[in-house]
């Protein structure tokens, strides 16, 4: 009930985002089916700002913990907040080691998120990469029923200008194959000297199952995401606020204004000006 459940969720409440519905529920899907998986399970999402990552995320955890993003078995790290300071590098590594190590002796099927990979320090993701391969024991953990989600804006250029490169060419959204994406979410955030996972070995070593690439949102997307918020707020759904709300938020390229600069991100605070 668990899989059709978020099934469920993800095309009824997950606004544009063909590729994501596909991508998470196969990598869930089986994962969840295997009583004894080779390794962990492994996400990473790539998309701008506003697309639905952390929308996805939660959503995900809310189906697998019961109490979703509070439940002790998930777990959750942001460089900034957790690791901000560079000079204590060596402290940070041992302390998310023996972070992930003892989680994983409490539960095995536990999961941990990271926000904003792309500004983690290369020698912190090193100190993941044991916990993400196929070797039976880690530090003498079985440790493979473990979920790991990275989440990034890296890379959410290169979609943004390949979805809007297949616009051009009359290619819809729908369309859009993950083959189509993945040459240019390898080159910025993979072969990128810039960006964390470039210098791990996470890459090499094949140990990310499932990239998955977020869209940019269009215009019509925008005004589905108002209207569910404004369903979730209690209020009334009015067409006029509905397209107001949509229009006042800013769209690229400049020509065409076809996607939303910032996704369905500042709906909710737009919607306040309203009531």
């Amino acid at each position: 009930h668990f899989v059709s459940g978020l099934e469920f969720d993800l095309a009824t409440t997950l606004v544009g985002q063909p590729l994501v519905r596909q991508q998470v529920m196969k990598g869930v899907r089986e994962f969840l089916e295997n009583p004894n998986p080779v390794k962990p399970l492994v996400m990473s999402f790539h998309g701008s700002t506003g697309t639905g990552k952390t929308y996805v995320s939660s959503m995900l955890i809310r189906y697998l913990f019961q109490r979703g993003l509070q439940s002790p078995y998930v777990h959750h790290f942001s460089p900034i907040v957790h690791f901000p300071h560079a000079e204590q590098i060596e402290q940070y590594k041992e302390s998310l080691k023996r972070w992930i190590q003892g989680n994983l002796t409490n539960c095995g099927r536990s999961a941990f998120l990271f926000d904003e990979m792309d500004k983690m320090h290369p020698g912190l993701i090193d100190v993941i990469i044991p916990f993400l391969g196929p070797s039976w024991v880690v530090y003498g953990t079985n440790y493979r029923k473990a979920i790991f989600i990275f989440i990034s804006n890296a890379g959410g250029e290169q979609i943004n200008n390949v979805t809007l490169a297949l616009w051009r060419a009359r290619k819809d959204r729908e369309e859009i194959s993950l083959q189509d994406l993945e040459p240019a979410i390898s080159k910025a955030v993979f072969e990128n000297p810039q960006s964390g996972f470039w210098k791990s070995g996470i890459i090499n070593e094949h140990l990310i199952d499932f990239v998955v690439p977020f869209l940019p949102l269009k215009h019509h997307h925008v005004k589905q995401c108002v209207i569910s918020e404004l369903v979730q707020q209690g209020l009334e759904v009015r067409p006029s606020v509905v397209q107001e709300v949509a229009d006042s938020i800013p769209y690229f390229p400049e020509e065409e204004k076809l996607f939303s600069s910032t996704g369905c991100k500042t709906v909710a605070s737009r919607i306040s000006i309203f009531f």
